[in-house]
C-alpha cells in the first residue's frame, strides 16, 4: 500500500482528481447560491409578461421545480466530470510515465554495462532533456570504456617485446647459445628498465589523469625551468649531432611544482630530439603571452605533423613514426596532464610533414 502512493502515477492521479474535485465543490457552491436568484429574476420575468396570471403557490411549484431539476442536473454533471478526470488522469499518466519508464529501463542496462544503450527523444521537453543527458552519459561511458580496452591492448603490445626480448636471451643463456658474460646481461638489464619505465609512466599517466598528482607548489621562474631541462638534455643533443639553441628570454614568474615542470619540459624537449634528424635544429624560447600568459616554446625542424596528428599526439601510446627510436609513447599525454593541473596547456602546432613542430607550455603568470 505504501508502495502504491510513493508512486508516481498515482500521485498523478490523485493530483488531477484534486484539481477536479475542487473545481466541482467551487462549482456547486456558486451555482447553488446564484441559482436562486437567477431564477426567481426569471420567473418574475415571465410573470410580467403574461400579465400576473399565475398565483403565488404556482410560482413557488415552478421555482422549485426548477431549482430541484438544476440540482439534479449539477451532481450528474459533477459525478461525469470526475469519472472523466479520472480516465483522463490515467491515460495522461501513462503517456507522460512511459518516457520515464524508457530512462529507467536504459539506465538499468547501462549499469550492466551495455554502454551502447541510448534512450529514444520524449516530446516533451523536460524529458527530453532528461533523455539528452542520460545519452550523454551513456556516450562517455562507452568512450571510457573503449579507452580502457585499449589501454590493456596497449600496454600489453608495448611488454610484448621487452619480454619476447628478454624470453630469448634466458633460453639462449640456458641452451649454451648466448655467453654469460657482461654484454649479455646489460642487454638484459636494458629490456629490464624498459618495463621499468613504462610501469613508472602508466603510474604517472594514472596519477594525471584522475588527477591525482601531488603538487609541491611554490613561487618558480617558467623561463629558468626550461633553460634547465634543455641545458640537462644538451648531451643527448649533441651525440646525436641535433643543434639545441637555448634563447634566453626575461623571467616569467609562476607558481608551481619544480619537479613536475621540469617533468613537463623533459617530456617535451626529449620528443622533439627524438624526430629531429641528425644535423636538424631545436629552439627553446620564453615570451609572456599578453598579461596573464607565461610562454615556453620548443621548437624543431624535425618530421613534422600533419592536421590530424596534431591532436592525436597527445593520445596515450600515440608515435607519429613508430621507427624511431623513443620511449613508451606517453610522455606528452603526461606532460598535458601536468600543465593543465596548474590551470596551463601544451599546445601543439605544425606547417605539415617535414616541417617541424612546435610545442608550446602555457602557465598563468604569478602577478605580485
Amino acid at each position: 500500500m505504501t508502495r502504491i502512493l510513493k508512486s508516481l502515477r498515482t500521485r498523478l492521479v490523485v493530483s488531477h482528481l484534486a484539481v477536479v474535485a475542487m473545481g466541482a465543490v467551487t462549482l456547486v457552491v456558486v451555482a447553488t447560491r446564484l441559482a436562486r436568484p437567477f431564477v426567481d429574476r426569471h420567473v418574475q420575468s415571465m410573470d410580467t409578461m403574461t400579465g400576473s396570471m399565475m398565483n403565488h403557490e404556482t410560482i413557488s411549484d415552478f421555482t422549485r421545480g426548477a431549482l430541484s431539476g438544476f440540482d439534479q442536473a449539477l451532481l450528474v454533471a459533477a459525478g461525469a466530470a470526475i469519472v472523466t478526470a479520472v480516465a483522463a488522469a490515467f491515460l495522461a499518466s501513462r503517456r507522460m510515465l512511459r518516457p520515464v519508464s524508457a530512462i529507467r529501463s536504459a539506465t538499468r542496462r547501462l549499469a550492466a554495462g551495455s554502454y551502447s544503450e541510448r534512450v529514444p527523444p520524449s516530446g516533451l521537453d523536460e524529458l527530453a532533456g532528461l533523455a539528452d543527458d542520460v545519452n550523454t552519459l551513456a556516450s562517455s561511458l562507452e568512450q571510457t570504456e573503449a579507452r580502457r580496452t585499449r589501454l590493456v591492448s596497449e600496454v600489453a603490445h608495448e611488454m610484448r617485446t621487452p619480454l619476447a626480448t628478454i624470453k630469448g636471451y634466458v633460453e639462449g643463456l640456458v641452451d649454451g647459445v648466448f655467453p654469460a658474460d657482461q654484454v649479455m646481461f646489460a642487454a638484459i638489464g636494458k629490456e629490464v628498465g624498459r618495463i621499468e619505465r613504462l610501469a613508472t609512466d602508466l603510474g604517472e599517466l594514472s596519477r594525471s589523469e584522475e588527477g591525482r598528482l601531488e603538487l609541491r607548489l611554490e613561487p618558480s621562474d617558467l623561463t629558468e625551468l626550461a633553460m634547465e631541462a634543455g641545458e640537462r638534455l644538451r648531451p643527448q643533443f649533441d651525440d646525436q649531432g641535433v643543434t639545441l639553441d637555448i634563447v634566453e628570454g626575461p623571467p616569467l614568474p609562476v607558481v608551481a611544482d619544480r619537479d613536475r615542470i621540469a617533468q613537463v619540459f623533459t617530456n617535451i624537449i626529449g620528443n622533439a630530439l627524438t624526430y629531429t634528424p641528425r644535423g636538424g635544429r631545436v629552439t627553446i624560447t620564453s615570451a609572456q603571452g599578453g598579461t596573464s600568459d607565461a610562454r615556453v616554446t620548443v621548437a624543431d625542424s624535425g618530421r613534422g605533423l600533419d592536421p590530424a596528428q596534431l591532436t592525436a599526439v597527445f593520445e596515450r601510446f600515440y608515435r607519429a613514426d613508430r621507427a624511431a627510436p623513443g620511449g613508451t609513447g606517453i610522455g606528452l599525454t603526461i606532460a598535458r596532464g601536468i600543465a593543465r593541473r596548474h590551470g596551463g596547456e601544451v599546445e601543439v602546432s605544425s606547417p605539415g610533414p617535414g616541417q617541424g613542430a612546435t610545442f608550446t607550455v602555457v602557465l598563468p603568470l604569478c602577478t605580485p
